[in-house]
């Protein structure tokens, strides 16, 4: 027996009621993911404690978290949620919340995406997502591993994705995307 799989439009996505739950669309698919555990959280905020602060002070642009949509196509419906994302003032126009107040879905490239691994995430499912950051343009993204302790920092590009660095726990983490920024993964991590 086929199992029918009901697609959703970009339209009937934003009338759905709001959730805290993870989810993404892929290809008009509604996946619901179950909540992230105890220790992404804590390493989702580890970097948020940095981070935003190191924006918002510089008045770079601004530092959201999952779950947030950021649409990657309309039909078929496409949408991810990093845990972290940045937008960069200059290149987004996104300073503030009345710019994002007229935008429910995040439907500019972020700068950077943060995805902190789960032992769930699979090598396809995590190429898949590599793959639409490059498609809309993410310039870099931060691969997280809590088993290992360490921060993988891919350079996107529509052509591909380049590992720039990979920083263990002794090291300090350093963006492309945020020249200045410095983050020790023993911050992140303890």
């Amino acid at each position: 027996m086929a199992v029918e799989t009901k697609t959703i439009t970009y339209e009937e996505y934003l009338a759905l009621p709001e959730t805290n739950r993870p989810c993404e669309v892929i290809d008009g698919e509604l996946i619901m993911s179950p909540a992230p555990s105890s220790e992404h959280q804590w390493i989702v905020n580890n970097i948020l404690d940095v981070l935003r602060p190191f924006v918002k002070k510089r008045k770079l642009g601004v530092v959201l978290d999952s779950p947030i949509d950021v649409l990657v196509r309309r039909a078929p419906l496409r949408t991810r949620q990093p845990d972290i994302l940045y937008l960069s003032a200059e290149r987004s126009g996104v300073k503030g919340r009345a710019e994002l107040r007229a935008m429910p879905v995040i439907e500019v490239a972020p700068d950077l995406a943060v995805e902190v691994l789960s032992s769930s995430d699979t090598r396809r499912a995590l190429a898949g997502k590599l793959r639409d950051y490059q498609t809309i343009g993410v310039r870099e993204c931060w691969l997280v591993s809590p088993e290992a302790e360490t921060v993988e920092v891919l350079r996107l590009s529509t052509a591909a994705a380049t590992t720039v660095n990979l920083f263990g726990i002794g090291d300090t983490l350093r963006s492309e995307v945020l020249p200045t920024f410095k983050l020790k993964l023993k911050d992140i991590f303890n």
